[in-house]
């Protein structure tokens, strides 16, 4: 008689458990979606630079790099085919 109601009361805490899982998911789905958007947003808040620059002010951030060997590098070459 005891396993008979201990496989009961296992099954009755399933349903249960389920139930309620059902109920209580979308709040705390909803919470953990919304302390996520806020960690994202706070972290692109702090990778944002604290620039000193006006607005339509033009700013070159790399300086042209001298080559020591004379060779210039033009690019990479490309073959081109024509359609017909």
């Amino acid at each position: 008689m005891g396993l008979i109601k201990t496989i009961l009361f296992i099954v009755f805490f399933m349903y249960v458990f389920k139930f309620l899982a059902k109920l209580f998911a979308p709040f705390l789905l909803k919470k953990v979606a919304n302390k996520m958007q806020e960690k994202a947003a706070e972290q692109f808040r702090n990778q944002q630079p604290k620039s000193t620059v006006k607005e339509g002010e033009t700013v070159i951030d790399k300086a042209p790099s001298s080559h020591t060997s004379g060779k210039k590098t033009v690019g990479e070459y490309v073959d081109f085919e024509e359609i017909e």
